[in-house]
């Protein structure tokens, strides 16, 4: 057998086995219990994908490559020892725009050198290449949102024709490169410069309330556009990933946006969540505030309380003092469950992640259908930073927003907790009529300290 091909076996095996490795962690994901396990079976699929890679006939630059792949990697390493668990959304955000950049550059390589003859490989380059840049920039956009660089939504009369135009010149160009009518440099580059406008234009708009469903799309675009550009590598690895990446965070981001009970296209271009617009309507009545010492004799004499997590336990990072306070509630013979909204925090899962650092154990972790019908059994229901996934209007107020969103029903337990910082309205700018209802009680302050005297208060019981 010759030893090229020998090693064409050898490198198309591996990549089999690649697309194995990153099917098992996918699946293994898909559970909290297993998650940990399948970013592990994934991370090694790569690892074994990039070792072979150096054994590609026509490999060179080596001294260029391996130095970079260390860099690269231990940047990772480093930030991702450090990045606290309230900044994990725009670092996910932040990791998606540059896998999209990736994509892109692959693409602007392969476009300036102008070698592939034929239709598909310079269209699959250009089709990466538009996808891969409007992924890079609107991840650079959505970050800046999450990190607080870019406080309000930037839109204008005519905006939603700009993007459309742009949009279409993009095809335009990257038509006549593909076809070889004018694939010359400078159209090139007006192509990503194009995409890379595209990008911003288009999430600059969003509002802070729907990024979840923005990183999700964002994910699926950085995914389908590496897919791409393994068809024009004839990288099959890249292929395979791409397109588990893109197919998962597809089917993602229908989820969040059903979740939302919003189509994707009103999350891209309504406007809601803007932060800097508030969208409060009507409520009566008044916020009636409470002491912890009297929700925790209130806690320690239920029988059934459910927590209710959202951001302002993640900004205070009191998910640690809050399952110290459920173990003492157990301890004491309380049925405590936490309930789960799939759109709560700023990312897919945010809420999970931050459990899971804590230590709660999966079983008493429940989603939104899970949970639902067990509110009206509650003696207490502890909200902690949550808002519009709580606030019940999403089901009688038809000029609301967010009326029609699957919403947990926590304003049916017998007694409600609101654990929060001010009085202001959330991060979308919907005041929330849940505050006001007559079985709710404010505990205003910091989550980790209202957490810390409820431990006490419970403790003095």
């Amino acid at each position: 057998m010759p030893a090229w091909l020998s090693v064409d076996l050898l490198i198309q095996a591996s990549y089999f086995l690649t697309a194995a490795l990153f099917i098992i962690g996918l699946k293994r994901m898909s559970s909290p219990l297993s998650a940990r396990s399948g970013i592990l079976w994934a991370g090694a699929g790569m690892l074994v994908a990039t070792l072979i890679t150096f054994l590609y006939p026509g490999m060179s630059n080596y001294e260029l490559i391996v130095p970079a792949m260390f860099v690269g990697a231990g940047i990772a390493w480093w930030s991702g020892k450090r990045v606290a668990m309230t900044d994990m959304p725009q670092m996910i955000a932040l990791y998606n725009g540059m896998g999209g950049g990736a994509a892109a550059a692959i693409a602007a390589v392969e476009l300036y050198r102008g070698e592939a003859q034929g239709y598909a490989i310079p269209t699959l380059a250009v089709a990466g290449g538009i996808i891969g840049a409007i992924s890079f920039s609107g991840s650079a956009i959505a970050f800046g949102k999450l990190q607080g660089l870019i406080n309000s939504s930037f839109r204008f009369s005519g905006q939603q024709f700009l993007n459309l135009l742009l949009l279409l010149v993009a095809v335009v160009i990257g038509g006549m490169i593909a076809s070889h009518y004018d694939p010359s440099p400078m159209m090139v580059t007006a192509l990503f410069v194009v995409a890379l406008v595209l990008g911003l234009s288009m999430t600059l708009p969003i509002g802070g309330a729907d990024m979840p469903v923005v990183i999700s799309l964002y994910n699926a675009l950085t995914g389908l556009a590496v897919a791409f550009e393994g068809f024009v590598l004839n990288n099959a690895a890249m292929i395979i990933a791409g397109t588990v990446v893109g197919s998962a965070g597809t089917l993602l981001t229908q989820l969040m946006a059903r979740a939302m009970n919003r189509s994707l296209g009103n999350v891209l271009f309504s406007g809601f969540g803007d932060t800097g617009a508030a969208a409060t309507g009507e409520v009566s009545g008044a916020l009636k505030p409470i002491e912890a010492s009297d929700v925790g004799v209130m806690m320690a004499f239920a029988q059934k309380v459910i927590i209710v997590p959202g951001y302002g336990m993640a900004v205070a990072q009191a998910q640690h003092k809050i399952w110290e306070l459920c173990q003492l509630l157990i301890d004491r013979g309380v049925n405590v469950k936490f309930a789960i909204h799939p759109v709560a925090g700023r990312m897919p899962g945010h809420m999970n992640v931050l459990l899971a650092e804590a230590g709660v154990p999966y079983d008493l972790i429940a989603d939104l259908d899970e949970i639902n019908a067990e509110f009206e059994n509650a003696d207490v229901a502890l909200i902690i930073g949550a808002n519009d996934v709580v606030n019940p209007v999403a089901r009688t107020d038809k000029s609301s927003p967010i009326y029609g969103m699957p919403i947990l029903n926590a304003d049916k337990a017998k007694n409600v907790i609101v654990i929060k910082r001010g009085k202001g309205a959330g991060f979308s700018g919907i005041e929330n009529a849940l505050f006001y209802l007559d079985n709710t009680r404010m505990l205003y302050g910091d989550a980790q300290k209202a957490a810390a005297e409820l431990i006490q208060a419970v403790k003095a019981v």
